[in-house]
């Protein structure tokens, strides 16, 4: 991580993960994006610090995560992405490295595009995806959407990075800080400079103090920034991403984008 970056993050006050919860575990969200160089973020998490806390669990202030997607064979997951589908679902194993468990997560959109994430516990490691988990992802997309999911999965991608999380003082909100991203998928490897930065806002209206201090920086949200879409049109997984070219672009991937 930039070292200025990870000066300025000394400075926060922590919060614990119990706390955090308490504050805004943000399961329902509305979220917005932005991609950053580490030069053009600091100005702006220098101002962050007066309004938000930053998460700590022994001694430590960024966290190693490792996530596997998973789609069907046709991509499904990934295309309804691309195309805008409001009934879109991404299924996820994440790994939280430091602290040695995962967590089978399903992301689905409502109706009023709010972002719903349910989550469950990886009991068996060997096999995330057992019946248990196959039911669970079942129920949740039929609460939502009313109908089956009724797709056969398959691991796709792995991504692995550092993530840091601050929390608003005043509770609701909360925001994420990745760096460091890489992709494994379609038998090849990319990375993203660690001074580059994708900042996830999340809050009730999707207006935010965060989201106004960017803006007052003059930093505004990339559209279609799902890490997941980004990394799969990086390693030439799928064949089409042209609705993620700014997104590319702006983490410097573009040139590394399989033929």
């Amino acid at each position: 991580m930039d070292a200025k970056i990870a000066k300025t993050l000394a400075g926060f006050d922590a919060i614990s993960l119990d706390e955090l919860n308490c504050k805004a575990a943000m399961l329902e969200r509305l979220d917005n994006k932005y991609i950053l160089t580490a030069e053009a973020f600091r100005p702006a998490l220098e101002k962050f610090s007066e309004h938000f806390e930053v998460l700590e669990i022994e001694n430590k202030r960024a966290f190693t995560y490792a996530t596997r997607y998973y789609d069907d064979p046709e991509m499904r997951g990934y295309y309804d992405h691309h195309q805008g589908r409001r009934k879109r679902c991404k299924v996820r194993v994440r790994e939280y490295v430091d602290a040695g468990f995962s967590y089978l997560e399903v992301k689905l959109k409502d109706k009023r595009k709010v972002t719903v994430k349910k989550r469950l516990k990886v009991v068996d490691q060997a096999n995330p995806l057992n019946s248990e988990a196959l039911n669970f992802i079942e129920e949740q997309y039929r609460g939502l959407y009313d109908e089956d999911f009724g797709k056969s999965l398959h691991p796709v991608i792995a991504m692995r990075y550092e993530r840091i999380t601050l929390v608003a003082k005043e509770g609701g909100e909360r925001m994420t800080i990745d760096t460091s991203l890489q992709f494994e998928a379609n038998r090849m490897s990319r990375e993203v400079h660690p001074e580059m930065f994708i900042i996830e806002t999340k809050s009730a209206r999707g207006n935010g103090i965060a989201d106004k201090i960017l803006r007052g920086f003059h930093l505004h949200p990339t559209k279609r920034c799902s890490k997941y879409c980004i990394g799969m049109a990086s390693t030439g997984a799928v064949r089409r991403h042209n609705r993620f070219l700014p997104a590319l672009k702006r983490l410097r991937l573009l040139d590394q984008v399989a033929a």
